[in-house]
């Protein structure tokens, strides 16, 4: 297992600025940042991240449980004032000189002063029958607005997109999330540490496997429990197996959504033996209950011959579908998002990597070494986010093949996982299909969940898709949103 070092600084609210604008200047990242209740007070803690090598540093100050307020950060980086948003909604916690301190993830119906992630929220009260959508209005001669969902005509989650248009041309798109808050971390509180990874299974359905490495990595770094690189590398094995199926399902539906119904077909088809390889594998299509805290468990190995085989099917279906003119068409040039845009809003995975920002925790926060590809775009469009997925497919199959070839998987592993000396936290950070997950849990003496946090890639790249679409077309919108495919549950914990 590769050596990880996390530093951790408490200070004073004061001095957080200078030392987080330090921290940006030196090629960190912002990954999460995460509320405390304390009781009589109120911890935020900012989890800063760079790589290559693998750098983690933890930045926590306390406010007042009575009056909490911390002064904006906002104007560092656009994620660190999404983050203060979340915790003034969730906590209470206001951002003092915030440029734009309005509710993200309370709506308008949500009753005033309830903040649901403190200790003393209790049963949610009554909420408004009705509340105001507030919006930025754009005006001017022959502009008008189109309003989509938040109920969608497909089988997908709920979320708002208001659409300023003139003619047929996008001058602004605005995107409502959390209609489906679930309060997932509140769920994580006073469960058992080593029995909590039913719930991050959950956290994204299409990622269960990814965010059940991230948790586990964190509750084992917070009991000290180092495991032996085998079972690193059967869980990296699972997580390239949930990336298969995903890109596949991907692939197929970009060219679905310009109306090339065949290549979709196969692709489904692919997609459906690779769900049957996942059961065979673990018992579950979508590889549940084979990751746990100090362990994991295998019932067989994919067959090598089998991937190759479906990887070079996949590649033909790419193939065919990047051969039409019309299609290419389509791709080239929709809806283009900058390396400079990336950058700014902390964009991961594939999306960052469509845009030619070399980002992958399998490089920058590696668990156990492996023969990774690194694989980027510079176009930063629709083809891109296509060819990227492609490109990762056949990546990721060689990857899976080399770690069942190598026979140094663990297909059956159980550690005695110690009990905890005191408070404790830890770190998981995974490179998922959609790109880096990061967990961070809190436990107590007793061994039980106080603090669970968790950032899907959705989250860091949902206001993308606005940017992405500026300038575009209205009816440019479902394919690009199909090239982003971003979680609504994994963004609305």
């Amino acid at each position: 297992m590769t050596e990880i070092h996390r530093v951790r600084h408490r200070m004073a609210a004061d001095e957080r600025a200078d030392r987080a604008a330090e921290l940006l200047s030196d090629g960190f990242r912002l990954a999460l940042v995460a509320g405390h209740d304390d009781g009589d007070h109120l911890r935020v803690v900012y989890l800063f991240l760079a790589g290559r090598p693998d750098r983690r540093v933890e930045l926590e100050v306390v406010v007042p449980a009575d009056d909490p307020q911390l002064r904006s950060l906002a104007d560092l980086s656009f994620p660190v004032g999404r983050f203060e948003r979340e915790l003034m909604d969730l906590y209470g916690i206001a951002p003092t000189g915030h440029p734009r301190p309005r509710r993200m993830v309370a709506h308008a119906h949500w009753p005033e002063g309830w903040y649901p992630m403190r200790a003393d929220a209790g049963s949610p009260p009554e909420f408004d029958r009705t509340g105001g959508f507030p919006f930025l209005t754009v005006e001017g001669p022959g502009v008008y607005e189109i309003p989509v969902g938040p109920v969608h005509a497909g089988l997908i989650e709920p979320g708002h997109f208001r659409f300023s248009v003139v003619g047929e041309t996008v001058l602004r798109l605005k995107a409502r999330l959390w209609f489906v808050h679930r309060g997932i971390e509140k769920l994580f509180e006073g469960r058992p540490a080593t029995g909590a990874v039913d719930l991050s299974e959950r956290i994204s359905g299409d990622t269960s496997a990814g965010h059940a490495v991230a948790h586990s990595l964190a509750v084992e770094e917070a009991l000290g429990l180092v495991l032996p690189d085998r079972v690193h590398r059967a869980r990296a094995l699972l997580v390239e197996l949930e990336r298969l199926y995903n890109h596949a399902t991907d692939i197929g539906a970009l060219a679905n959504d310009v109306g090339f119904a065949l290549a979709n077909a196969h692709a489904q088809r692919i997609r459906e033996q690779l769900l049957r390889i996942n059961a065979r594998v673990t018992g579950h299509r979508l590889l549940r209950g084979a990751i746990r805290p100090g362990g994991v468990t295998l019932r067989a190995l994919p067959d090598v011959d089998e991937l190759r085989s479906i990887a070079a099917d996949l590649a033909e279906v790419a193939e065919l579908t990047l051969a039409n003119s019309v299609i290419l068409d389509r791709f080239t040039g929709t809806s283009i998002l900058s390396t400079d845009h990336a950058v700014e809003l902390g964009c991961l995975g594939y999306v960052a990597r469509a845009s030619g920002v070399v980002t992958d925790a399998r490089f920058d926060h590696p668990v156990v070494d492996l023969p990774v590809t690194e694989i980027t775009a510079p176009t930063g469009d629709v083809l891109g986010r296509y060819t990227v997925r492609r490109d990762e497919f056949a990546a990721s199959t060689r990857l899976a093949c080399d770690l069942i070839e190598t026979g140094d998987c663990a297909i059956n592993h159980d550690a005695v996982v110690p009990a905890p000396s005191g408070s404790v936290s830890g770190v998981g950070i995974v490179e998922g299909w959609r790109g880096t997950i990061v967990h961070r849990v809190e436990a107590d003496a007793t061994g039980h969940l106080t603090r669970a946090k968790i950032v899907d890639p959705s989250w860091f790249n949902w206001p993308a898709l606005p940017v992405a679409m500026t300038d575009t077309i209205v009816p440019d919108f479902p394919l690009t949103n199909k090239s982003f495919n971003l979680s609504y549950a994994g963004n609305d914990l």
